[in-house]
């Protein structure tokens, strides 16, 4: 049977690696996983480094570009409620 190890748990283990305090074998033994398995997943944590600093520094994940553009949303409704409002409020004389 496979394990499965989460990626909280992979961060974890790789971060050790790239420190190179203790050999890639004593981590093998240490967390019960094949050494090569973990120098896939050093080459993998490598690869995924350049697109963590694209986007001036800050990436904006899918919930929070979903925010911002109902945010907009909200505002230019709230804005053409508030001309409508005021239009009426001037067509019937009730303008104070």
């Amino acid at each position: 049977m496979r394990k499965r190890h989460s990626a909280a748990f992979k961060a974890k283990v790789v971060q050790e690696l790239l420190r190179e305090e203790k050999p890639v074998r004593e981590l093998a033994a240490q967390y019960g996983i094949h050494p090569s398995q973990l120098s896939k997943w050093r080459a993998t944590a490598i690869e995924g480094l350049p697109s963590l600093f694209e986007g001036g520094g800050r990436q904006k994940g899918k919930g929070e570009s979903d925010h911002e553009r109902e945010t907009t949303e909200l505002y230019a409704e709230i804005g053409r409620l508030t001309t409508k409002l005021a239009w009426i409020k001037k067509k019937s004389g009730l303008d104070i």
